[in-house]
């Protein structure tokens, strides 16, 4: 195991630390899918570190990558979508007061 793995794989557990706190911790929306961001951008940089140690003429980890940062994207959008529909509704886009969701 060399030490450019070792280096990925701590700042993808890093990463995923981070954002496993940030999402626990916020109580506003947006800052709670910042933490879920943070959290699949870590497996991401542990799933391409390890694809890249263990097959680097495989080029499927890179599409996988792809493929997980087009959820990211996807995700965000739906999440900011929700998060100005509350805003506009309430007028916060705290999860506290967020108890009772009604469409």
């Amino acid at each position: 195991m060399g030490p450019e793995l070792v280096i990925a794989l701590i700042a993808g557990a890093a990463l995923f630390g981070v954002g496993i706190y940030g999402a626990l911790s916020q109580t506003n929306l947006v800052m709670i899918m910042m933490g879920v961001e943070l959290v699949l951008a870590g497996a991401m940089v542990n799933m391409l570190a390890f694809w890249r140690y263990l097959h680097p003429d495989n080029p499927a980890g890179q599409m996988f990558v792809l493929i997980i940062m087009t959820v990211m994207a996807i995700e965000m959008s739906v999440g900011f979508g929700v998060a100005i529909a509350r805003f506009r509704a309430k007028g916060s886009v705290e999860m506290e007061e967020a108890a009772e969701l009604k469409g």
